[in-house]
């Protein structure tokens, strides 16, 4: 199975790009879905985070209020390696556990996992491609303080965000290929269907050894 990785700046259009290459029929894993999960009730990272933020991040309810937590984690670098450190290897974990059940069922399928830190975080390794995707720094900001787009950050809670990350143009020089979210939404698709088309292909060619190896023996 051909394992990618998809990452980018926040909002550059990873999630867009994301969705595309699901509809297209790559099977999608979602860094950022797996690690709300852990820190949920009954999550394996739940205990800790909350034993190391304290219980003032709770909601009445004894969910983790995430907007809570993110203000705290983006004011103080300090903390977000703490956060970091707790969820990251659990969530690395619980990847390679769904990639490898994916791999069963579908073995020349191709696995995407988009992640906000896959290559802060060291997983690049265990990939065969990767993936980036870019938009203009002007237009980055915009994006996450516009309330429309779902974020509604003030520009200084933008920046605390942009800042706790790799910068764009050092992900980009990581990358196989660059996905460039810039400009129209049906660019960003003709891009995404272009870049389908040659992972295909590049599982096809690893197939095809194997294929020819089973038969010889």
């Amino acid at each position: 199975m051909l394992r990618t990785g998809l990452t980018g700046g926040i909002a550059t259009g990873k999630s867009t790009v994301a969705s595309m290459l699901r509809e297209l029929g790559c099977h999608l894993l979602e860094a950022d879905k797996i690690a709300h999960g852990l820190i949920e009730p009954g999550g394996s990272a739940y205990d800790y985070v909350v034993h190391e933020f304290g219980r003032d991040i709770l909601t009445p309810d004894g969910h983790v209020d995430r907007v809570k937590l993110g203000g705290i984690v983006f004011a103080d670098p300090k903390r977000l390696a703490r956060l970091n450190a707790i969820v990251h290897p659990l969530v690395l974990a619980a990847q390679d556990r769904e990639l490898a059940t994916i791999e069963r069922v579908d073995p020349h399928g191709i696995a995407v996992v988009e992640a906000a830190l896959l290559i802060e975080a060291g997983y690049t390794d265990r990939l065969d491609y990767l993936i980036v995707t870019w938009c203009t720094p002007g237009q980055q900001l915009a994006r996450l303080t516009q309330a429309g787009a779902g974020r509604g950050l003030t520009i200084e809670q933008a920046q605390q965000r942009i800042a706790a990350q790799m910068p764009l143009e050092e992900k980009r020089r990581r990358a196989d290929v660059v996905v460039d979210c810039s400009g129209t939404l049906e660019h960003t698709k003709e891009q995404t269907v272009a870049l389908f088309a040659k992972l295909k292909n590049m599982e096809a060619l690893r197939s095809k050894p194997l294929e020819a190896g089973g038969k010889s023996t």
